[in-house]
């Protein structure tokens, strides 16, 4: 599986707050924190929004490498991502993307052991 698809299978090459990092882009950064603190009703400042990939190695944004419950989730379990998981069609902490996000639900399904 490309490294760059999440435990929970989004897609991190597709991320703002990785493109921001890798491009260095401030003014991404400001946008993703507005949209990242709108969605999570909570304040989330842009210098937070550092982020190169949630399963590589490198600097992460305070939610993704420690307060994901997927995340944190995955690794406990040392899966590659969720797809590994035989608990994959009833976990309810992964409900929120696996039920929603048809590009994530395939990530994790198409890659299947």
């Amino acid at each position: 599986m490309k490294k760059l698809i999440a435990y929970c299978g989004l897609d991190c090459e597709t991320c703002d707050a990785r493109k921001a990092t890798i491009d260095n882009d401030d003014e991404l950064r400001v946008k993703t924190a507005k949209l990242w603190s709108e969605m999570n009703q909570t304040y989330i400042p842009p210098e937070a929004i550092n982020c190169v990939g949630c399963r590589t190695e490198g600097v992460k944004s305070p939610y993704c490498d420690s307060l994901c419950p997927i995340r944190q989730c995955a690794m406990k379990k040392d899966v590659e991502t969720c797809g590994e998981c035989p608990e994959l069609d009833n976990c309810t902490i992964l409900a929120p993307i696996r039920d929603t996000n048809a590009v994530a639900k395939n990530n994790l399904y198409s890659n299947r052991k």
